[in-house]
């Protein structure tokens, strides 16, 4: 029982923090490290990310029937003339960069970045970098406006969303505002993006849970997708609603606070301030 619970409560952490720029793989590494449940590892991450990516192609559905009806009507074949074949391209081309990097990483040590000194200079460093983007950023541009070099870019930020801490969404909203995007447009294509990204971790895991034959990890992992999926559904009709009329300033001001915390308990500091 304890364990359905640590999945389920991992799940709803991970489906709403998914897609706010705040870090969900952070989050759910220091779940484990402040609280008395065990650390889920990388598989069961991925399967509750999967649960997330499953509520964008729900939420985005009928961008997403666009984009295979733009592929169906030009044979597969590059056409900008074409919205919905322009849109695949654009999220082809931006997640190439973190599948070659995420492949190097994941045969170089992934593990090791699990740390809470890491995380919490990521949320700090990270959440002030997206303040400057919001506050500089020309609110100009929407996802029909980009170009292949717009998403060579976005991807490239993407990847560095492979480091705990750093929040993939909000990376990748970064340089979408720093490259003149609305906020919403901005949060859309950075949504999109994560599609092919998760869902091809989330093939590796699978893969790699079938080959080691673990049913008890097999159900954890469908359960973590569902419980996620519904708690990502949420959170994403929310962060659409807030950036309607409002920026990205109560998320900055919590990763400024959060990562703060993080590094006094990392360096001791926090538990003097307690004494």
């Amino acid at each position: 029982m304890e364990l359905d619970i640590h999945i389920l409560l991992l799940s709803i952490l991970q489906g709403i923090t998914e897609f706010l720029p705040v870090s969900s793989s952070g989050h759910l590494i220091l779940f484990s490290k402040f609280t008395t449940f065990p650390d889920q590892g990388l598989a069961l991450d991925v399967a509750v990310h999967v649960g997330s990516i499953i509520a964008v192609m729900i939420y985005f559905s009928a961008t997403i029937w666009q984009i295979i009806k733009g592929l169906a009507k030009s044979y597969f074949f590059p056409n900008f003339k074409n919205d919905g074949n322009r849109l695949f391209w654009l999220i082809f081309v931006g997640t190439i960069p973190a599948v070659i990097f995420g492949l190097w990483l994941k045969d170089n040590g992934m593990e090791n970045f699990r740390s809470t000194r890491l995380v919490g200079w990521t949320i700090l460093c990270f959440g002030i970098l997206l303040f400057i983007a919001d506050k500089v950023g020309m609110t100009i541009r929407k996802v029909e406006h980009l170009t292949l070099l717009d998403a060579v870019l976005i991807g490239l930020a993407q990847c560095l969303a492979l480091i705990p801490g750093t929040s993939r969404s909000g990376i990748t909203i970064t340089m979408g505002r720093f490259l003149g995007m609305e906020r919403r447009e901005a949060a859309k294509f950075s949504m999109l993006l994560s599609i092919p990204t998760i869902f091809g971790a989330g093939c590796l895991v699978a893969f790699e849970l079938y080959q080691a034959g673990d049913m008890a990890a097999i159900t954890d992992a469908f359960n973590g997708i569902v419980y996620s999926f519904v708690a990502s559904l949420i959170a994403i009709y929310i962060m659409m609603w807030w950036l309607k009329k409002s920026t990205f300033l109560p998320f900055v001001i919590y990763r400024i606070i959060l990562g703060s915390c993080l590094l006094l308990d990392s360096y001791g500091y926090l538990d003097k301030f307690m004494q």
